[in-house]
Order: C-alpha cells, then sequence, then structure tokens
C-alpha cells in the first residue's frame, strides 16, 4: 500500500508541480495574461486522476480485487497529502529564491482580471484593499505554506472521495460480477 501511496502521490505532485510554476511564472513573466479558472480547475481533476488509478492499481493487482471505502479514502487522502505536500514544498522554494516579487505581479494580475470583468470603481478599490491585505498576509511563511496547500488539497481529497466511492469493493462481489458475465 506504502509503495502506491508514494507512487501515484508523487506522480500527482510531479505534474501539479510542473503545472503550477509554469502557471506562476506565466503570471510573474504577464501580469496581463488572461486566465481561466475552469481550465485550471480541470487541469487539477485531470493531474488528480492518478489518486484513482492508484488505489484501483492496489485494489486489482495487490489486494485481490477487494478494497473497503475506508481503505480506498485513506489511501487517497494519502496520496493527495503526498502531492500537495511536494506542490507546497517546492513552490516555498521556487517563491523564496527565484520570484520573490511573484505577490506583487499577481496583485496586478487579480487586479487586471477583476478590471476585465467589469467591476465598478468601488468594487475595484475593494479588491485593492484585500490584495493589499493578502500580500502583507503573505508575508508569513506559515501563511504561504497553507494558503498553498489550500489550492490543491482540497479538490484532491474530493477526488479521494470520489475515487473510494467509486472503486470499493467487497469480498463476494467478485464472485456475483463473474456469474453475470457468465449468462
Amino acid at each position: 500500500m506504502r509503495r502506491n501511496i508514494f507512487l501515484f502521490g508523487s506522480i500527482s505532485g510531479l505534474l501539479i508541480t510542473t503545472n503550477g510554476l509554469i502557471m506562476a511564472t506565466r503570471c510573474n513573466n504577464n501580469p496581463q495574461f488572461e486566465s481561466n479558472e475552469v481550465v485550471g480547475y480541470a487541469a487539477l481533476i485531470v493531474v488528480f486522476s492518478f489518486i484513482f488509478f492508484g488505489i484501483k492499481n492496489y485494489r486489482d493487482k495487490q489486494n485481490n480485487g477487494i478494497i473497503s471505502f475506508g481503505q480506498a479514502f485513506k489511501m487517497g487522502f494519502l496520496m493527495a497529502v503526498v502531492a500537495s505536500t511536494m506542490y507546497v514544498f517546492v513552490w516555498l522554494i521556487y517563491y523564496y529564491n527565484f520570484v520573490p516579487g511573484f505577490i506583487d505581479q499577481y496583485t496586478k494580475h487579480v487586479l487586471y482580471e477583476a478590471r476585465l470583468s467589469g467591476l465598478t470603481e468601488g468594487e475595484l478599490e475593494e479588491k485593492t484593499k484585500q490584495m493589499a491585505d493578502f500580500k502583507e498576509m503573505y508575508k508569513s511563511p506559515l501563511f504561504v505554506v497553507l494558503i498553498s496547500y489550500a489550492e490543491v488539497l482540497p479538490i484532491a481529497t474530493v477526488v479521494a472521495l470520489i475515487s473510494a466511492l467509486v472503486l470499493k469493493r467487497k469480498p463476494g462481489l467478485d464472485a456475483a460480477a463473474e456469474k453475470t458475465k457468465a449468462v
């Protein structure tokens, strides 16, 4: 089980980290790029699909086709933690050593997107204040860690939950499934 957790969690972590670094570099180099949140979240779901395959691999190849919901969710959640921890660790290194001014560029990006969305002048002022507060909080490494986990871990946890629901299989179901196939 450990092997699957680290293997599939690491694959997800590598992919999510690569995607995150590409997006952060894009934002840092050009804060006026147009991002698409739907595409971003879809990419996260695709990346975290390795959680599904990790659970399925364990169930089918190492656990005789049987896995409880609890065991499947535990595996999936631990894969999510491995992937998210890789993401957070790499982001901390990248942010503090390679793009220390990223938060300024990110603020420009958020305000650019806000203007494009048609916010009123008052709403833009409020968004500017929110981003100034965010920048202040981002000075704390603990906040950077927490917000980085909050970017990816909830989505990965939902994928783990859905995967566990889909992949759970109790003993005896294999025999029933084989009878159905034979008919």
